[in-house]
């Protein structure tokens, strides 16, 4: 809400609100049944924008008038089942009718004083009414490991969460399970985004689209699929672009990762990282240029499974106990080698432990080098992955790899001289 209107301009806002999003949702409705003849069609966009306002005047009276409210409510909802009921009985169709009463229930919540809330969910609203046919293209393409992806990032998001004590507990009370749970859900939750965009656009454009998605939950498994095809391929096509690109964004991965995990080497971190990052950009970008027209991409596996993410869990506790023992036994030098080594088994588990110790346990520079230095480890994996899968066919990406990793050691290594 508007800071410091007066008492009938506030209830006006709150009313209006609810006005707008019956329009909003109408405009769309209307839209989409804009063929259907004249008098043909159960609501519209004046019968929403009504919808709308009367949700509003009901929300805003619902404190002080509950019965009203209740009965204003009622009564558009017994119109829409009135209305509607011929129609499920032909067609079986229920968009129109459940969005209708989508839009009364935020309309009521704009009314009742969450403007904020029930502009945003009017939007999704709309945003889901109008993907109807890119939402009906990704159903039909999804096969038997989209939806054990989709149950298993399910499981990991919601089913555990609840359930889990948010506060510090453990040897050194270096645990939060609830904390610890939000990381695995993020860390999952950005790879199903990537596996799910890769679906979704990877196939249809190509093996840099391909690239570029991939490399946003896994740069080393793009890496490995795309080697092979190069290696098996008589007429190399993108994929030595791919495979740059690919650890291109990676890097810019792991510093978005840093600025929500740990934010407070964002600083420090994105300047060791920024030469590597432009040299990786500038030599997939040069690669990209050359390659020829690649109509097909193959997605790297699906990255969600149950095992991984309780695994990865496990890691993180063990990681944060021997992170605060650390921190007492051997001060910021052994907190760094502990980062180190975590990173070259996960890089994200190190930028998680980074982000859960105290400032005063480590200055934020020599955590950034740390991290960095986890970075070269992962990028020597990938430049043997390239070049054991396609030899001399895979020259040109295993060398952006090489500079960029050499780039990025320099850097480290001035940082590291000059603390």
């Amino acid at each position: 809400m508007i800071a410091g209107l007066e008492p009938w301009a506030a209830e006006a806002v709150r009313v209006g609100a609810g006005l707008a999003i019956g329009a909003l949702v109408g405009l769309e409705r209307g839209f989409k049944l804009r063929d259907m003849q004249e008098g043909t069609r159960v609501a519209g966009v004046r019968t929403f924008s009504l919808l709308g306002l009367g949700a509003g005047i009901a929300g805003l009276i619902a404190a002080a008038q509950p019965a009203a409210a209740l009965a204003l409510i009622a009564a558009m909802l017994a119109y829409l089942g009135i209305a509607y009921a011929p129609r499920l009985t032909a067609k079986g169709d229920a968009t129109s009718p459940i969005a209708a009463t989508a839009t009364i229930a935020a309309a009521f919540l704009a009314g009742f004083g969450s403007v904020g809330l029930a502009l945003a969910a009017a939007a999704v609203i709309v945003l889901i009414l109008a993907m109807k046919n890119d939402l009906h293209d990704f159903v039909e393409g999804m096969d038997d490991k989209d939806m054990h992806a989709l149950a298993r990032f399910g499981v990991i998001a919601l089913a555990v969460l609840p359930f889990l004590p948010d506060r510090r507990m453990g040897p050194y009370d270096a645990w939060n399970p609830a904390t610890l749970w939000w990381v695995v859900i993020l860390v999952t939750g950005f790879s199903f985004a990537g596996y799910i965009a890769n679906r979704l656009f990877g196939a249809r454009r190509g093996t840099i689209a391909t690239a570029l998605i991939g490399g946003a939950y896994s740069s080393t498994a793009v890496t490995q699929s795309l080697s092979q095809q190069l290696g098996k391929s008589d007429k190399p096509g993108a994929e030595a672009a791919g495979i740059a690109l690919a650890s291109a964004v990676m890097y810019v991965r792991v510093i978005i990762l840093v600025a929500i995990l740990a934010n407070r080497l964002l600083a420090d971190f994105a300047l060791l990282i920024a030469p590597a990052l432009i040299t990786a950009w500038a030599g997939g970008y040069w690669l990209y240029r050359k390659a020829p027209p690649s109509k097909e991409g193959v997605p790297p596996g699906n990255p969600i499974a149950l095992g991984p993410a309780l695994f990865f869990v496990a890691f993180l506790a063990a990681a944060a106990v021997v992170a605060r023992w650390a921190e007492g036994e051997f001060g910021a030098q052994g907190i760094a080698v502990l980062l180190f080594v975590m990173g070259t088994m996960d890089v994200d588990a190190s930028i998680v432990t980074a982000g859960g110790l105290p400032p005063e346990a480590i200055e934020a520079r020599l955590a950034a080098i740390a991290i960095g230095g986890t970075i070269i480890a992962n990028m020597a994996v990938k430049i043997g992955v390239t070049f054991a899968n396609a030899g001399r066919k895979g020259a040109a990406a295993g060398g952006v790899l090489i500079a960029s990793t050499l780039v990025l050691a320099a850097t480290l290594g001035i940082a590291w001289l000059r603390m």
